[in-house]
């Protein structure tokens, strides 16, 4: 399929037909009508089409410019929308679209409602770059609803963490956001990835995620679930491994369970090049034509490479009919309904977006250069920050007592523009820290590794397509060179995941970690650094003491030892694990039952008192843990929280819902809620539990 050639005819379409989905400038045919029920406008339009056109819109792009439709194409936007950058989104055009920090620094918030927020300004700056420039496309290759079972993932850094309830509970609300509250109508539609199990880099092509069904239902599929059945996505990615052996590209898992349970019928796209792999990589398929079939069969609808000849050689082999292909088109083309692309052009609600403003190149009236969104994109960086360490005060620092602050490390000049040392030679920085009344070494891992596809020169690095081989930061030798010069370093771990960074936690005075790419992660240190903001970010994933820690990394079973859940020794910071410059007491847990009946919630409530002197933020965290399960559980598993701001002195109650469904466990049938006593834990960590009560569970 020539997308280069659809996207011009796609171009001229909307630049120069009065109305872009008219056929003719009196005729408004069924599949137009926005008066008809969705289902009825798809069986008109796919009547009207030829087979030709049915195959070629199985491509990312399904317009028919012989029908006046104009399709829209898929955009990268994990943490603001991608157009320009390392990625080549935007095609050699940059637009500086409002960025906010990566997808794990999202996750560190532990705010829905602020991803919420941040995902509907996303959408909203997409709907206006399509309108106002006619580039990128409104569906939005976002959330990653994957979980970083391990901290070895080189792509890590698009997770929001290792815990379904968490990443679920975001990847609902970032979904949510991106796609509006018009019931009718979409702003962008929310294409989840990678769906299943997609935490190795290395050998992804032809690699196999294998572990039972419990897992499946209870683990890896809960975030997915969650955005589908909560959030209502309804596009979605497949990933490049296989389930249990079977590629996920043509896996019965996506009509059996998320079609047929969870209701999904929209998108279904396979990764870029997942087709041939299912041939060359995984070998399940000996031809192009039978991996098209079945990825076909399994509802695929939209490949990210050009299938046309595999999928006209299925149909001439008898593989697959003309009414299969029908079938699947039926959810690309409810999609673009959702999104107004079948809709007469203009008279859509979002139609106005990017006409507010000159339309003669990006100006000042382009919403990237509002303040109110460098604004969202400063509070989102703020709380993404987490103090991991501040012994003896020294942080907040007090600009009163601070005359001169040296700024070293190789990331330093990421973050701010100073005078600074980038730490190539030792003694150089430590002269710098030996002059200055405090030393900030900003450490960590480079986004990009700063080198090619697949490379990674340091050892500890990562992203995608190619796993890290080690958790030991080789930058920490600098942090000990500071640190002999100058007793009042603070380090700074700009990380896109996990190190095993333990002599810095025993030996340096203050700690703070925070993701990359945020466009305003300078401003939002500085806040967090000189007490502007109370820092009150929790980590998202679990950071392991020794990689003797974890199963071997294609282990996907995590009953063996992964996750707050089932780690069996002692951390180097917990999952939830996050300081703050105030403290907090907690007292008076109650449940407004105690007894949790099926298909029942009771609420949870809590006493939080701030005992410090600052205003800050807390992360009231619920674990559950299984007192009486038939069944093997996991040690404890979030299943609540809230982030809470408490003034000073002052005492909140902060509630929390409790679904009997969600201490359920898979029996291979469904989901069942067995009578159980569970406790209920209270606090401001997975580590760090203040309160405990039981309840009895079921019938």
């Amino acid at each position: 399929m020539n997308l280069t050639g659809t996207a011009t005819v796609a171009l001229a379409l909307l630049c120069g037909m009065a109305g872009a989905q008219s056929t003719s400038p009196l005729a408004i045919l069924p599949y137009q009508d926005a008066r008809m029920s969705a289902d009825q406008r798809i069986s008109d339009l796919l009547q009207r089409m030829t087979l030709e056109e049915k195959v070629a819109v199985l491509g990312t792009d399904p317009t028919v410019p012989r029908l006046g439709i104009v399709g829209t194409n898929h955009v990268e936007g994990l943490h603001g929308l991608a157009q320009g950058g390392p990625g080549g989104w935007g095609h050699g055009l940059v637009t500086p679209t409002t960025q906010f920090p990566q997808s794990r620094g999202l996750g560190q918030t532990w705010d829905p409602d602020l991803l919420r927020e941040a995902a509907a300004e996303e959408a909203f700056e997409t709907r206006w770059v399509y309108n106002k420039f006619h580039r990128g496309g409104l569906v939005v290759r976002a959330p990653n609803a994957d979980l970083s079972r391990d901290p070895r993932w080189g792509r890590s850094e698009e997770s929001y963490g290792e815990d379904p309830f968490l990443v679920g509970t975001l990847a609902t609300a970032f979904t949510e956001g991106l796609q509006g509250s018009d019931p009718k109508m979409w702003m962008t539609s929310s294409l989840l990835k990678h769906f299943l199990a997609n935490s190795n880099e290395d050998g992804r092509d032809g690699s196999s995620s294998d572990f039972d069904d419990r897992l499946f239902h209870e683990y890896y599929a809960v975030p997915f679930r969650m955005a589908i059945e909560d959030g209502h996505a309804d596009a979605m990615m497949t990933s490049y491994n296989a389930w249990n052996k079977v590629p996920m590209g043509a896996n019965p898992v996506l009509r059996d369970v998320v079609m047929k349970e969870w209701g999904f019928d929209g998108i279904l796209c396979t990764d870029a090049g997942a087709l041939g792999n299912m041939v060359k990589a995984h070998h399940t398929y000996a031809t192009m034509p039978e991996a098209a079939a079945a990825a076909i069969h399994a509802g695929i609808n939209q490949f990210l490479e050009n299938a046309t000849k595999p999928v006209q050689d299925a149909l001439a082999q008898g593989l697959i009919t003309e009414a299969d292909i029908d079938k699947n088109l039926r959810g690309v083309f409810r999609v673009m309904i959702r999104l107004g692309m079948l809709d007469p052009h203009g008279s859509e609600p979002y139609a106005h977006i990017g006409f507010d403003a000159p339309v003669a190149g990006a100006s000042l009236e382009d919403p990237w250069w509002w303040k109110k969104n460098k604004a969202l994109a400063r509070k989102v960086t703020d709380e993404s920050i987490v103090l991991l360490k501040n012994e003896g005060g020294l942080l907040p620092l007090k600009p009163g007592d601070v005359k001169r602050i040296a700024v070293i490390g190789p990331l330093a000049d990421k973050v701010a523009e100073v005078t600074y040392s980038d730490g190539a030679d030792y003694g150089a920085a430590a002269e710098v820290a030996r002059k200055a009344d405090v030393a900030v070494v900003v450490i960590g891992n480079h986004p990009t590794c700063d080198a090619g596809w697949a490379k990674c020169p340091l050892p500890s690095d990562g992203k995608e397509a190619i796993d890290r081989k080690t958790l030991t930061l080789e930058q920490e030798q600098l942090a000990k060179a500071v640190l002999a010069a100058n007793p009042k370093t603070i380090v700074v771990l700009q990380a896109s995941f996990p190190f095993t960074t333990t002599w810095t936690q025993e030996q340096v005075p203050a700690i703070l970690e925070m993701t990359h790419n945020s466009e305003e992660q300078g401003d939002g240190l500085a806040d967090v650094l000189f007490g502007d903001y109370n820092p009150a970010g929790r980590l998202s994933q679990t950071w392991v003491a020794s990689m003797d820690q974890l199963p071997p990394m294609m282990d996907y079973n995590i009953r063996h030892g992964r996750t707050y859940m089932y780690l069996g020794g002692r951390p180097l910071y917990a999952f939830g694990y996050g300081l703050s410059y105030t403290t907090f007491a907690y007292s008076n847990l109650r449940v407004s039952s105690g007894h949790l009946a099926k298909n029942v919630t009771v609420t949870v409530s809590v006493d939080v008192k701030n005992t410090g002197a600052r205003d800050g933020d807390e992360v009231v965290q619920m674990y559950v843990a299984h007192v009486g399960s038939a069944v093997a559980r996991s040690q404890q598993e979030l299943k609540g929280f809230r982030r809470a701001m408490v003034r000073a002195g002052e005492t909140k109650t902060v509630t929390m819902p409790l679904k009997a469904s969600a201490l359920a466990y898979w029996d291979g049938k469904g989901f069942a809620v067995e009578k159980d006593k569970v406790e209920i834990r209270v606090g401001g960590s997975s580590d760090a539990i203040a309160l405990r009560t039981q309840i009895k569970v079921g019938e």
